[in-house]
This record gives C-alpha cells, structure tokens and sequence, in this order.
C-alpha cells in the first residue's frame, strides 16, 4: 500500500474540507506525501504546507488545470510546481474567470428543466465563490431533496447530454502543459479511465491519439492508480504509461468524507512495469 496521496481537493475548489483539514485526515491515514491539487487555483498551499510540517509530512505543491482538447474537458494536474511563476497565475486567473458565467447558464437550464433557485443555492457551497462549480451544484441539489447523493445528481442533471450540462471551453492542453512545465513542475493526465466511460467516452484509438499529443506537448506522467479507477485500469494504464514513456503517479482524487471514490492514504501500488512519480519529484 502507497504513503503517497498526489491528487486531492480542499474547499479552495470543490472539496468539502479546509486545506489544514485535508493534510490532519491525510496523516490520520497514514500518508507521508502528500500534494494538494485544487481545480484551477492555488490558494490552499501554504496553509497546507504549513500544516504538512506539523504533521512531518513531505509536502508538494500541486494544481489540477481544467482543459478542453476536442470535445472532452480533461484535467491535467501538476506537481512540484512554483506558485508564484507569472504565466501560471495568468493562466489559471483566466481558466477561473469563465466559472461565473457557467454557473449562470447551468442554473438557467435546470430551470427550464423544472428545477429553481439553484444558483444562489449552489453558492452557499463554494467556499471560493470564484471556484463555483457543478459539484457545489450537486451539493445544493442532495439538499434540497432532488437527489440522494452527488454522483446521482451528476448522473441525472450535470453530465453532457443531461439537462443541466452547459458546455465550457478551458484552458488548450498545450497552454496547460506549458504553464506547468515553465514553474518547473510535471504534469500529470489526471484520471484517464474517467474520459473512457459514458455516453461521450472516448475509445482506445482516441485515448492513444490523447496520449500522443499529451506527449508531444511536454506531458510527463499518466494517473495509473486513483480513486475512480478499477485494478483492471489499473493494469492498463500502468501498460499505457509503458508504452509512452511516462512516469505513473497515483493519488485518490478525495473530496470530502462520503463523497469521493476513495479515501485518502492506503493507495493500492502501482503495477510493476510502472516508474514512479515521486522519484522525480525527490521522494524515495
């Protein structure tokens, strides 16, 4: 089982917990390193980092960047990264800028759909009101009675093809990776099983092609083990960061206690054929 938990989320975006409250339940689990990576905004960190050396936990520095490549939204998380590198900052401002409007037309749909007041319901959530997003819709939408949990309601309401869905154009894969790698950080496809599953999943060919360009643009590493993913992906991925020549990293995407895929720490190990990524990010 992995001490290491690169991929989770505080209340800075869509978690349900402070930074300091992720780091304490990150410890209270077993995790020696830990990286917190919050949608689009890096805002948590140093009060994460500072709760980190309490705790003698290893601490990196992490993002999770929202991007559009074809018709797919992917996340691209990156690890070791300088928050304070200009480009970063510009990117991500502008990544953040487009949430509000979004919200908006999500809440204008749902609307149409039968389901009022949304909005302002939704923002009872955001903690960041600049970071509103559609979990702090689903959170809204379990409390008013209209689902029982939030993976429901994003089955029902808020995925594509469903009446809450509002498309949105993120940041370009290329831009994403380059904003990282310029602070000198890696970057990380996030989840990739995930863009694999439901009505507009893409295909092993499309994956590839992903892969390829992923690649091509400075990508350095694939999320072999996470919280959505099975041990059947987790073979297959650790095959596709093989093949690429990418380094694997791992990490349960947690949210908030209830309502994630997985728990923090006790992470499954990677496959064998698989070079870790916290070996470049000086981490024995």
């Amino acid at each position: 089982m992995l001490d290491y938990d690169l991929h989770c989320h505080s209340n800075i975006s869509d978690g349900m917990l402070t930074p300091t409250e992720v780091v304490e339940r990150a410890a209270g689990r077993g995790v020696k390193a830990l990286a917190l990576t919050d949608h689009d905004d890096m805002d948590g960190l140093d009060e994460a980092r500072a709760a980190a050396q309490q705790h003698g936990m290893s601490f990196i520095n992490g993002v999770e960047i929202s991007v559009t490549w074809r018709s797919h939204t992917l996340h691209i998380v990156g690890l070791g990264i300088d928050p304070h590198y200009p480009p970063l900052v510009a990117g991500l401002r502008t990544v953040r800028s487009g949430r509000g409007e979004r919200a908006r037309k999500m809440s204008d749909a749902l609307a149409k759909a039968g389901v009022g007041g949304v909005l302002a319901g939704a923002y009872q959530y955001a903690n960041n009101p600049n970071m509103i997003g559609r979990t702090h819709f689903a959170r809204y939408l379990v409390e008013s009675g209209h689902c029982k949990d939030v993976k429901s309601v994003f089955n029902r309401y808020l995925v594509k093809g469903k009446p809450g869905y509002v498309p949105h154009q993120w940041a370009e894969l290329s831009d994403a990776i380059s904003w990282i790698r310029g602070s000198g950080g890696l970057a990380v496809l996030a989840h990739p099983g995930r863009y694999m599953t439901g009505r507009s999943g893409m295909g092993k060919k499309t994956m590839h092609e992903l892969l390829t360009e992923f690649v091509a643009c400075g990508g350095q590493a694939l999320e072999v083990v996470t919280g959505s993913h099975t041990p059947e992906q987790y073979a297959e991925f650790g095959r596709y960061a093989e093949e690429f020549n990418l380094l694997a990293s791992c990490g349960s995407d947690f949210h908030g206690p209830g309502e994630s895929w997985r728990d923090m720490g006790r992470l499954p190990d990677l496959p064998l054929n698989c070079r870790p990524v916290w070996q470049a990010l000086g981490l024995q």
